[in-house]
């Protein structure tokens, strides 16, 4: 079987979705192929924060646009997405004041309503928190979370309903390239589509994929593990980043919380990881909770899950031409669920060429090679970009 289309995407993660979602809206005729089901890979396991808390002023806006969009998900694509807007504070050492600053002020001009935090403040705030080597803090007013299965699964069935095929359990397996552009996608099936313009969004397998069109792209995988805990005796605590001990925290419904390591972990291969948490690793992320909220020694384990990010060398995305005709949308880093449906329209604006963002323009896949890595988030904390 043969068929032919404008635009195919290999992936149906929320970038792949969010792709097909503003593709289809334009008219475009566009597939998209999934080796699973919408979200059923890592997408499925994020943790699902949303926040435009960014030192990248075109990722602050693009997860300023996501929130937005988030809040009328329903009315958008017919599926509420289960935003829950919580606030989210992010907790520095006393070394990132000036930068902070800067970028707390850059973010209240786009917008994003973003307090920032001394340390009388912090303590007011933050009750019950062991404020050791906090320095300064940043309040984002409008962050919070929602269910990543459901927001892929809108942007999906959104496609579908304006015209965009939708293959779940097909897994590209060739990529070839065409000369005039675009590529002959190749399924585990056998099932050929010609495809004018393809956009590879399959996160940690888009690495071998993209070596069919020829570029050798410098993607690693790493295994990260989500912590979940009940409450139990322990008074609940809001959602924080804690750049000091290294970790993200959050709400999960009235009675758990969820958390997770913002710093690197260990490389893995795609489709050979542990996907259950370890006791020993349940034990890392709850000591950096209780040494931060001595209160939490109170909470119970309800153990959680280890995901996949697909990393670029700088924690900053990939998004461009990397052949004629076939583009790249990877490397998010584990902070892409909060940028993908809005960028999603800035990528679908770059696969066919129409009013593109100059800002896209630093995420080119081959700066690495020109020496031009982005300068985002905090020092090791990259993921905050």
């Amino acid at each position: 079987m043969s068929e032919t289309f404008d635009v195919g995407i290999v992936g149906g993660g929320i970038h792949g979705a969010a792709a097909a979602y503003h593709l289809a809206g334009r008219g475009v005729s566009v597939a998209l192929f999934e080796r699973g089901t919408p979200g059923s890979g890592p997408t499925g396991r994020s943790s699902a924060v949303c926040r435009a808390y960014y030192t990248n002023e075109f990722l602050a806006r693009a997860a300023r646009d996501s929130i937005a969009m988030f809040e009328r998900y329903e009315e958008l694509t017919g599926v509420d997405a289960g935003f829950r807007r919580t606030g989210f504070r992010y907790l520095h050492p006393p070394e990132d004041r000036e930068a902070m600053g800067e970028a707390v002020s850059r973010l209240n001009g786009l917008g994003i309503t973003t307090d920032l935090w001394e340390s009388d403040e912090i303590a007011a705030q933050l009750p019950g928190f062991d404020l050791t080597g906090v320095g300064v803090a940043a309040f984002e007013h409008d962050a919070g979370h929602a269910d990543p299965h459901a927001a892929t699964e809108g942007l999906a069935r959104k496609a579908a309903a304006d015209g965009a095929t939708i293959r779940v359990a097909t897994a590209i397996v060739g990529l070839d390239p065409v000369a005039s552009g675009g590529a002959v996608l190749v399924a585990d099936d056998g099932s050929r589509a010609s495809c004018a313009a393809v956009l590879i969004a399959a996160g940690p397998w888009t690495r071998p994929l993209a070596l069919q069109a020829g570029a050798d792209l410098p993607l690693t995988v790493e295994r990260h593990i989500v912590g979940t805990f009940r409450w139990a005796s322990a008074e609940p605590v809001p959602a924080h980043g804690d750049l000091i001990h290294g970790y993200y925290f959050r709400p999960e419904g009235d009675a758990q919380f969820l958390m997770g390591p913002v710093h690197p972990e260990p490389e893995v291969e795609a489709d050979d990881y542990t996907e259950a948490i370890a006791p020993d690793e349940v034990e890392r992320l709850a000591s950096m909770a209780v040494r931060r909220v001595p209160g939490l020694a109170g909470a119970e384990s309800t153990r959680g899950w280890a995901s996949l990010y697909d990393v670029s060398p700088d924690w900053q995305p990939m998004i461009g031409e990397i052949a004629p005709g076939i583009f790249v949308d990877a490397g998010t880093s584990g902070h892409g669920f909060k940028l993908a449906p809005a960028l999603g329209g800035h990528v679908a604006d770059l696969v066919t060429g129409a009013n593109v963002d100059p800002g896209l323009a630093a995420f080119d896949p081959f700066r690495f090679e020109r020496g031009a890595e982005l300068a985002a988030g905090y020092r090791d904390a990259r993921i905050l970009g």
